[in-house]
């Protein structure tokens, strides 16, 4: 008896170790590229977590430049629309993965007042301002201030000093924004902000995410948008301060929904709106899941910012070469920007923007990423013979 119970062990054993996950890896962060660009160096930096997770982060424009995550079989691919290659991002892009500022979205007719000033800025489309100007945070080297691991994550903090009048706002702003990866597949971005004389701020992050691999167009993929309303825009883009329900529109997506007969409905128009997030103000909360179904791919969307930028770009971007010198066609992205809403300056009924001296701005928004659950290993140990 005590041989078959020890020979039942033996096999409960093998068969757990079959079982049993690889290895957990350490997190780690590290430079692993730099180049010089009119006598500044832009920085990258690659972070990784136990699980094997990737993202890398360059200072130029404090951007998000690559995310690598499983797929349900444990498959790693680029999840962002970007480039291999810091040369490129200084180039002509639409703006991919970069920290936008002063100002993210539009102001209209590219002034606003504050406390009885009017302050003019650069109209750099349809006459209104839009993500701070041509010169806005996406074209600007941040300094690289600290990158370390601390616990279970892994850390790399940039920093921007943007002088008064800059773009035509007012005060000189430090700023500063922290990436982190974390062992459960979260890519945290905190920002923090002061300023030296009243000025208004909105920031946000520009990654282009597109679960398939970035293989095939976002338009299959299931959104959930935790938001009963959108602040409806004119003609040029800018809200006109009025809310507008989702229901019964191509904007609802507080169930599961794809884009893509949403935008056949719309005649092939795509997302660029504002939404207004359900949620406690300043409260870090889900406010949006997307699911990739063949992939079995999911990202989680957190903030404590009231609105959301939802954008699916319909311009073809396959004059770039992306990772892996993959082309990026039509609908080969989607955008969840957290921030204020647009044109906030000009409109009093919406969240305010200010930033005072003495204040400090915060935001934290995470990207979660999970995948369908993996098959699980059953053990069924029925009557197993002695080995004679």
């Amino acid at each position: 008896m005590r041989k078959y119970k020890m020979w039942t062990l033996l096999i409960v054993l093998s068969l757990l170790a079959a079982c049993k996950q690889p290895q957990s890896l350490t997190p780690s962060v590290s430079e692993v590229a730099q180049i010089k660009a009119n006598g500044t160096s832009i920085r990258l930096f690659c972070l990784t977590n136990r699980n094997g997770m990737a993202i890398k982060v360059t200072n130029f424009a404090a951007s998000l430049t690559s995310v690598s995550v499983p797929d349900k079989k444990g498959n790693f691919e680029q999840v962002v629309l970007g480039f291999d290659s810091l040369e490129s991002y200084l180039g002509k892009h639409p703006k991919f993965g970069a920290t936008v500022g002063r100002f993210a979205n539009r102001i209209k007719h590219g002034e606003f007042c504050l406390d009885n000033q009017i302050f003019q800025l650069e109209k750099n489309s349809k006459g209104n301002s839009v993500h701070g100007g041509s010169r806005g945070f996406n074209t600007q080297v941040f300094e690289t201030d600290t990158f370390y691991v601390v616990k279970d994550t892994a850390i790399v903090v940039f920093s921007y000093k943007s002088a008064h009048l800059e773009g035509g706002f007012p005060g000189n702003l430090n700023l500063s924004i922290a990436y982190k990866l974390t062992d459960r597949n979260e890519v945290i971005l905190d920002y923090t902000a002061t300023t030296d004389q009243p000025t208004v701020v909105n920031f946000t992050n520009h990654s282009y995410f597109n679960l398939t691999g970035c293989k095939e167009p976002v338009l299959n993929h299931l959104y959930t948008l935790h938001a009963d309303s959108i602040t409806p825009v004119d003609s040029t883009g800018v809200p006109t301060g009025e809310l507008k329900a989702v229901t019964g529109t191509e904007y609802d997506f507080r169930t599961p929904r794809t884009a893509k007969k949403q935008i056949r409905r719309m005649m092939g128009k795509t997302y660029d709106i504002n939404y207004k997030l359900n949620k406690h103000p300043d409260s870090l909360e889900l406010v949006a899941t997307v699911t990739e179904p063949v992939s079995g791919r999911i990202l989680k969307a957190y903030t404590t910012e009231p609105g959301m930028q939802f954008y699916i770009p319909s311009s073809n971007m396959d004059y770039l070469n992306g990772h892996g010198n993959r082309k990026y066609g039509k609908y080969y992205g989607f955008c969840l920007e957290m921030q204020h809403f647009p044109d906030s300056p000009n409109k009093p009924q919406f969240p305010s923007t200010v930033l005072r001296p003495g204040e400090i701005y915060r935001q934290t928004t995470i990207y979660k990423f999970e995948n369908s659950p993996a098959t699980k290993c059953h053990l069924r140990i029925k009557s197993v013979p002695p080995p004679y």
